[in-house]
């Protein structure tokens, strides 16, 4: 399907400035004196195409509550490669997309995927390696961000905090399923689209969570009616709750 690059440029500008508006939009709350009792958390954000890690970190801001006080953030960059999509032109991408917009029946390229995954592995190995329990660690991402947050939490051997998947869709095929372990699927996923979504498609999205179904794997999906392809506010308000409800106390 003919794509241009320029609707690659809107959309990370539309995410950025939806980043934006929701960091002056929401109020700021108090400081909290009392001493932590939260065991140190990792949330790893991945975000979409042609965008980049440092433009989405005033997203931590948002997180206020002092549960995410020993939180440590991740913004990582894809790294520049061809994009089929758009005529193998080269710009930050997690793995290769060969059609825009994304359906559920758009052709995955399972070879870069799990490149792509295996480097976000590594990410959450040197993190647990570090200290951090597997039950407080949480994979999100925005659109290709977020077909890769799926793809890694669900392969990866261990059970996870949580997997939140904005935007996104499915990036493997069922040959794939055989591979996710039985403590993988009890990994939590969140699944939040738009239902205007011109990118990614609302259909590419709510075909998610019955192909999980299938595999023996739960998840919650959230619609927002009127959304195109970006992350409101409302939306980072639930991330906040849905992660805040699964971390893990050291008391």
């Amino acid at each position: 399907m003919r794509v241009l690059i320029k609707p690659m440029v809107i959309l990370a500008v539309t995410l950025c400035c939806t980043i934006a508006f929701t960091l002056f939009s929401r109020p700021k709350s108090s400081l909290v004196t009392k001493s932590d009792t939260m065991a140190r958390s990792f949330i790893l954000w991945l975000h979409g195409l042609g965008d980049s890690g440092p433009a989405n970190e005033p997203i931590k801001t948002l997180f206020t509550s002092r549960e995410f006080r020993n939180t440590k953030w991740s913004f990582p960059s894809a790294p520049d490669s061809p994009v089929t999509c758009n005529y193998g032109y080269v710009m930050s991408s997690w793995f290769d997309i060969h059609e825009i917009p994304v359906t559920a029946e758009s052709p995955k390229d399972e070879s870069s995927l799990l490149k792509a995954v295996q480097k976000v592995h590594a990410m959450i190995d040197k993190e647990i390696g570090a200290g951090t329990d597997a039950d407080n660690v949480f994979v999100c991402g925005f659109s290709q961000g977020g077909a890769l947050t799926l793809a890694s939490v669900l392969l990866y051997p261990k059970t996870l905090g949580g997997g939140a998947v904005f935007s996104g869709w499915v990036p493997f095929n069922s040959s794939i399923v055989g591979q996710i372990t039985q403590e993988a699927k009890k990994t939590p996923i969140l699944w939040l689209h738009g239902m205007a979504d011109r990118t990614v498609l609302f259909e590419a999205g709510q075909a998610g969570p019955p192909f999980l179904e299938q595999a023996g794997i739960s998840s919650e999906f959230k619609a927002y009616p009127g959304l195109g392809h970006s992350i409101n506010n409302e939306e980072l308000q639930y991330l906040e709750s849905w992660i805040k409800a699964r971390l893990r106390t050291t008391s």
